[in-house]
């Protein structure tokens, strides 16, 4: 049934009922100005503030204002919600929000069939079926006969509300979005309250905004109710959350707000030094707005600039840290093999991105593994983890502190622009909740030497300016064993080559056991690592429930590996490894445990599917002859 136009047109009055449903699936789509992020993010705050779980997607062309009406320059925002545990922001669309053709016409492979479209038919018009590669409009074909479409001109509609007001035309397309989400509001009856709060405050001194906006998203709801647009709405349970205090969060607000706990936690103040990359720019954003506790940031002219103060600052006591992505880490190599050589702590963290170059700046990737295990001069050796979903950022932002103030050594914490920029429900933890950040502050000034070690970790003592009668140097250069002056000795050159690596591959003492979900021996075991966890999570469960053998290994330590990860390998005929690269930590496991590995890869600049890891575990296992 389609729906077109001015509300007078619709005659037909259906029996309304409500339908239960456990998760749904809704990708808001449109130009980059059409404001999809926006409504996106105020939809998925609204969820989560009612105890419905959530993944969200925000997918967006790489250019500022991508040339309006194009196939490639549709921006998308995109989540899974519902009432159990949600791990993917969802293979199939439920329910699209498509604003003009083109952004129909790269979502509908996408689209469940029996899906619901909602099409705004001012995007529709002989311009944008032209960019769009349409001869004609889908709307007035059989194309879209599989699916419940409900199209209006959003923008007549919105301009005849506003007209009501006396608001003038500019106002116009900037509310139509608003529209929009009014309507998906009702398809699943939940409460606008949050999204109005937040126009309230947005708007507090323009009136004229506020009212537009408010009175566009309360047509929205209005339409979709008083036109009977579907027969039926959806109602979405809440999932049973552990009792605690949650908040939406984004991986890069994670990131941000675990580096102010962790300072907090060491009793350190702050210090981030950074140059501005996408996808990693919204921490330092974050942070900058923590100015008024201490927090000090830099928001440098370059990548080096940014490494280079924080590495100062760490030298002057601060927990210091710098953040970027991909093209911005390749600039800090130099100056991350000084950090190495003074053995100072540091967080570095890169929110990786699709490459090389350039490359889609706006699209994940997990490519940098390689650069952040290997891309240093020298024997360079430093803790590299990776976080693997929007609220794990906050925990492995604390480990990574933990492990640079406890080992004296940069440590290189990995996310991606995917779990950077989506968002999910995130339990606040309490203080006491946080482990212990140990700091090597204590120092025997009768014998103190530069670089004296902790005769179990190999660590030297964190001594910086102002700590009476500890005077000394540290830079580049080879220092002595002991005295830290400088050496050219070559003996000792190998001593100090050897310690710095032992010292690292040590932290195998210090972080869990690779820990397997599922049988602990068997067929298939799926190793995954970063923001594959979600897709891999729900593959599993699928899997499980159809009984097949598969169990699940996600890794957070990437260097050094769990102790007993051999071992973990050795339990299963045959090993998985979906990576969002070419296999290059099949690459590294293979080499390390002589394990024949399967990678499965994919480099599109898009997260996997549950779908597709899914069937590619059922090609395996139906094909003994893969690895036989």
């Amino acid at each position: 049934m389609i729906f077109f136009g001015r509300w007078t047109q619709i005659t037909s009055i259906m029996e309304l009922t409500k339908t239960k449903i456990s998760e749904l699936t809704v990708r808001f789509a449109g130009d980059s100005g059409d404001g999809m992020q926006l409504v996106g993010k105020k939809f998925s705050d609204a969820l989560a503030s009612t105890g419905i779980d959530l993944i969200t997607f925000p997918d967006f062309p790489s250019e500022i204002r991508a040339p309006e009406g194009t196939l490639y320059g549709v921006s998308a925002y995109q989540l899974r919600l519902g009432s159990k545990d949600i791990s993917t922001h969802g293979d199939e669309i439920d329910l699209l929000v498509a604003m003009n053709a083109s952004s129909l016409k790269v979502n509908l492979p996408n689209l469940k069939k029996g899906g619901i479209i909602i099409a705004n038919l001012d995007g529709f018009d002989k311009r944008n079926l032209k960019l769009a590669e349409y001869e004609q409009s889908p709307i007035d074909t059989d194309e879209l006969a599989d699916f419940k479409v409900i199209a209006l001109d959003m923008v007549g509609e919105a301009r005849a509300k506003l007209k009501e007001h006396g608001f003038p035309p500019k106002t116009l397309k900037k509310s139509k979005n608003f529209l929009a989400l009014g309507i998906v509001y009702w398809l699943i009856d939940l409460n606008m309250s949050s999204t109005v709060n937040w126009l309230e405050k947005k708007f507090r001194k323009n009136e004229e905004a506020l009212k537009a906006n408010t009175s566009v998203l309360q047509l929205g709801w209005e339409y979709a109710e008083q036109q009977n647009i579907v027969e039926t709405q959806f109602e979405v349970g809440n999932k049973h959350f552990e009792p605690g205090n949650y908040r939406n969060i984004a991986g890069n607000q994670a990131v941000a707000i675990g580096l102010v706990a962790a300072s907090r936690k060491a009793e350190l103040p702050l210090f981030l030094g950074s140059y501005p990359i996408t996808p990693a720019t919204e921490i330092l954003q974050y942070i900058s707005s923590y100015k008024k506790y201490g927090v000090k940031h830099l928001q440098a002219e370059d990548e080096i600039a940014g490494i280079t103060s924080a590495i100062g600052a760490s030298y002057g006591g601060y927990l210091s840290v710098t953040t970027t992505s991909g093209p911005g880490l390749s600039l800090k190599t130099e100056a991350l093999g000084l950090a190495v050589m003074t053995e100072l702590p540091l967080i570095v963290v890169d929110v990786m991105r699709a490459g090389p170059s350039t490359g889609m700046p706006t699209k994940p990737e997990q490519s940098d593994l390689n650069q952040a295990l290997f891309g240093r001069h020298g024997e360079a050796p430093m803790p590299v983890i990776a976080a693997s979903s929007p609220s794990d950022c906050f925990d492995m932002t604390i480990e990574a502190a933990r492990l640079a103030l406890k080992y004296m050594t940069p440590v290189l914490l990995l996310t991606d622009g995917y779990i950077g920029q989506s968002t999910e429900p995130w339990k606040i933890p309490s203080p006491a909740e946080l482990p212990s950040l140990v700091k090597n502050l204590e120092v025997d000034k009768e014998n103190f030497q530069p670089y004296m070690r902790d005769p179990e970790t190999l660590v030297r003592p964190w001594v910086f300016p102002g700590m009476k009668g500890l005077e000394h140097r540290i830079g580049g250069l080879e220092k002595q064993d002991g005295s830290g002056k400088v050496s050219y000795d070559a003996a000792n050159h190998q001593k100090m080559t050897d310690i710095r690596q032992r010292k690292i591959q040590g932290i195998q003492n210090d972080i869990p056991d690779a820990t397997v979900t599922g049988p602990e021996s068997g067929e298939l075991l799926i190793v995954g690592w970063g923001s594959t966890k979600g897709a891999i999570t729900t593959a599993m469960d699928r899997l499980t429930e159809e009984g097949y053998d598969v169990a699940h290994l996600h890794l957070k330590h990437m260097n050094p590996f769990p102790k007993n990860l051999g071992n973990v390998l050795a339990n299963y005929r045959n090993i998985l490894l979906p990576e969002m690269n070419t296999g290059q930590l099949k690459m590294v496991l293979q080499a390390q445990y002589l394990r024949d590995i399967i990678g499965f890869n994919k480099v599109q600049g898009q997260p996997f599917k549950a779908s597709e890891i899914e069937n590619k575990v059922k090609e395996i296992l139906v094909g003994e002859e893969v690895m036989s």
